[in-house]
Parts: C-alpha cells; structure tokens; sequence
C-alpha cells in the first residue's frame, strides 16, 4: 500500500505521456507523407508539415537543455530535416525528460539562465515550463493537423479519448 504523504503524479505522467505519445503518432503519420506534402503549409501556421515536425522536437530538446543543460546523443543540426526516424528518436528522448523534470518540479523550482550577449538573467517556474511544453506540441500538432486536413487527408486522431483506447486504458462492458 502506497503511503498517503507520497504525492500522486499519475495525472502528470498521463499529461506527459500523452504529450509523446502524440508525438509519435504525428510523426508516424507524416512519415508516409510525399515531399510535396512535407512541404506544404497553411497561412496562420507555423510553416510546413516539414518545418514544423522540427520546430516541435527542437522546442522541446530547447526545454530540456534550458533546465539541465542535458542534449540528446547526437543531436541533429536542426537547419536540415534529419529525417524521421532520427525525430522518432528524439521525440522518446525529451518525452523520458521532459517527464522527468514535470515529476520534479515544485512550486518554488525556478530555472534561470543567462545570455551573455544581451546581458539578461531570465527566472521563471519550472511548473510553467512544463505547461509551456504541452501546449506548443498540442498548438503545432494542430497545425499540422490543419494542413494535412487541407491536403485532402484525415490526420491521426491524437485525442485523450484515442489515447486512452490506444493505451488500453478505455474499457468498454456491456450492461446485461
């Protein structure tokens, strides 16, 4: 039996998990995709499927080093697509972290960072990061989602619902 002072995180390893898991979806998705399509974006958007896939990863590799100063094992140069499976890859690696620092995080955990070139010190939450992260993946994968639909095609569903239903968490009986 677990102890009642120990704080229950299964709402924030959902939260996260979710996170990576569509992620991933989208990326399997998109993988199948031509260059064309890649390469296609929609006006309100962030650019194309292409450029936006990358934004997401590197955003949250960005978040992770932001806080531990930690990078993935050979990290791609983010100028130039590095492929699918090299952001399949990365995807796992920061969804691992970025949980890690969500399950650490208090109220008073603050990261700061400093940029030499502009002289500034910037703090803020941890726990606002963390809220940061979510929501750029969920805002982009929309985005995506938004030019696929415009190219004619069904996206993925990356809802909580599919989530659940995926993951075997969303049980069905019938009632006699």
């Amino acid at each position: 039996m677990e102890s009642t002072t120990q704080a229950d995180t299964s709402v924030l390893r959902v939260l996260f998990y979710h996170n990576t898991w569509a992620n991933l979806k989208l990326l399997d998705f998109c993988e199948a995709l031509s260059d064309e399509q890649l390469d296609t974006a929609a006006i309100g958007g962030f650019g194309s499927i292409r450029k936006t896939l990358m934004h997401i990863v590197s955003g949250e590799t960005s978040y992770v080093y932001r806080v531990n100063g930690r990078r993935t094992d050979n990290p791609p140069p983010w100028g130039v697509f590095p492929g699918f499976a090299a952001l399949k890859r990365i995807a796992r690696w920061t969804g691992d972290e970025l949980l890690q620092l969500a399950l650490s995080a208090r109220a008073n955990t603050i990261v700061e960072e400093s940029d030499p070139d502009l002289k500034l010190m910037v703090r803020y939450p941890l726990a606002s990061l963390m809220l940061q992260a979510i929501n750029h993946a969920t805002e982009h994968r929309t985005q995506v989602s938004t030019i696929i639909t415009q190219l004619g095609l069904e996206p993925p569903d990356m809802s909580g619902w599919q989530y659940m239903v995926d993951s075997g968490e969303f049980q069905e009986t019938p009632i006699p």
